[in-house]
Order: C-alpha cells, then sequence, then structure tokens
C-alpha cells in the first residue's frame, strides 16, 4: 500500500538542463530526498512571490483561483503529487468545502504547489514515487535528526526555528515557521 509523505519547498532555481525553465525542488525529510521537478518561469515566479508574502498590484493567476476557490466557500487542503509518466509529474488538488465535502482537482504540479503555498496546505506524494523520482541528499536544506517534522515537538520546532535564524539560513527557517503555523491550526 502506498503511503503518502509531506514534502516541503527546498529550492527555485533556473533550469541547467532546460534554459528558460526552472527546477523546483521539493524535500522529502523522512527518505532524506530531493525531487527536482522542471516548472515553467512564471509557475516557479507565482510560487516564489507567494513564499516570499509579495503582493502583485493586481492578482495573477494563481492569485485569481485563490479567490475564487474562498469565495466559493472552499479551502485547498492539501495538494498530492500522485504520479509520474514520461517524466512529466502529475498532483490533484484536494478541496475542502466548509459543509465537509471534499473535490479532488487534477493539476499541473507546478500549478498545485503554486495554490499550496497561498493556502499554507501540506505537499505530499507517495513514498513509492519519491522512491523512484527523488535523489538521496545527506544535507537537506532543513535536516531533521527525527527522519520527519512530524515527529517534532512544538518547543523544539521553535528552537530549530531559532537556530536557523540565527545563522541566517532564512529560507529553511521560513519552511518551519510555515509547519508551525499549519500545525498550529490543525490542532
Amino acid at each position: 500500500m502506498k503511503k503518502k509523505i509531506e514534502l516541503m519547498v527546498a529550492a527555485l532555481a533556473p533550469s541547467e538542463s532546460q534554459p528558460g525553465n526552472c527546477t523546483l525542488v521539493l524535500e522529502d525529510f523522512q527518505q532524506q530526498r530531493r525531487i527536482p521537478i522542471t516548472i515553467g518561469a512564471s509557475e516557479a515566479q507565482a510560487i516564489a512571490m507567494s513564499m516570499e508574502k509579495m503582493q502583485p498590484l493586481r492578482p495573477f493567476t494563481h492569485d485569481l483561483l485563490k479567490n475564487a476557490i474562498e469565495s466559493l466557500g472552499a479551502t485547498v487542503e492539501e495538494v498530492l503529487i500522485n504520479e509520474l509518466a514520461n517524466e512529466i509529474f502529475y498532483a490533484k488538488i484536494i478541496l475542502k468545502q466548509t459543509n465537509g465535502q471534499r473535490i479532488e482537482l487534477d493539476a499541473r504540479c507546478s500549478d498545485a504547489v503554486a495554490l499550496a503555498v497561498r493556502f499554507d496546505a501540506p505537499i505530499f506524494s507517495y513514498d513509492t514515487l519519491i522512491e523512484d523520482a527523488g535523489i538521496l541528499v545527506a544535507n537537506l536544506a532543513v535536516r531533521s535528526k527525527k527522519g520527519s517534522l512530524a515527529e517534532y515537538g512544538i518547543e523544539e520546532l521553535e528552537e530549530l526555528l531559532q537556530k536557523l535564524i540565527a545563522k541566517e539560513d532564512f529560507e529553511s527557517a521560513a519552511r518551519i515557521r510555515d509547519y508551525l503555523r499549519r500545525r498550529n491550526l490543525s490542532e
């Protein structure tokens, strides 16, 4: 049976293999793997702007979609990167309406991640997909001593957050901050 594992956005960088595109790097702390996904430059910009909490003068497409979802009484509960076929990642956006009903939407991986960061929603994939597509890395951006951020206590996460800020590792600190926010909302 496939097991869902949470991923975090680790980096966005220009793609070396496909000029004009970018590489979105997702990290899995349990299996200590990075998953590189080639995405368009505009999608990378949409993800980066949301992660940096930048507000455009007018809403971009992902902001418009976020506003529409919220206006319809729903939220993005999670994103699931559920398939890799012919070097293309496929994803589902799981919406939750106020009445509790869930709706699954097929999406490009980049669009799903862009919405996840706007909603502070978790990003998941299956352990088998991560095993197939991931690159084993000994030095993850946010190294978990226990294997998963979920295994840390709130105090341990806050301490880790302070250490990352002191080291000026603001990207990793932002991921811990966002994880803490999601965890506090769910408790």
